[in-house]
């Protein structure tokens, strides 16, 4: 599985360098994406524009790592091709998961976030 991690600020951005997510690949992405999000920063956010394929072992997978983050940990995804992005939509999953164009755009939604949450408290 490749894959590349930063930090940028207070978000970790995990970026998958695989064309599929799929039953072949989940084992190892799962393993991945736990090693690039064991960081408690609370943001994170995970880029899958170079995946072209998903299945729905893929989906469960980022399910499954949507639960393993917890409820006081945001995470966000961006960069979804077409073929990917409907499968959030006929799953609704889109709902679920908050998805941007680009890991900029997720970059400038967590300061955001912080800036309002340091407004109210």
């Amino acid at each position: 599985m490749r894959f590349a991690s930063e930090k940028v600020g207070d978000v970790v951005v995990m970026s998958l360098e695989e064309r599929r997510l799929d039953s072949r690949t989940v084992a190892e992405f799962r393993e991945a994406a736990r090693e690039a999000f064991r960081d408690d920063c609370g943001f994170y956010v995970l880029d899958l524009s170079a995946v072209g394929f998903m299945d729905s072992a893929g989906v469960g997978a980022l399910v499954g790592l949507l639960k393993y983050l917890g409820r006081h940990r945001r995470l966000e995804l961006c960069g979804l091709k077409p073929t990917v992005r409907k499968i959030f939509r006929l799953t609704r999953l889109e709902k679920v998961f908050t998805i941007r164009d680009s890991k900029e755009a997720c970059i400038a939604a967590s300061r955001s976030l912080r800036s309002a949450s340091r407004a109210r408290g």
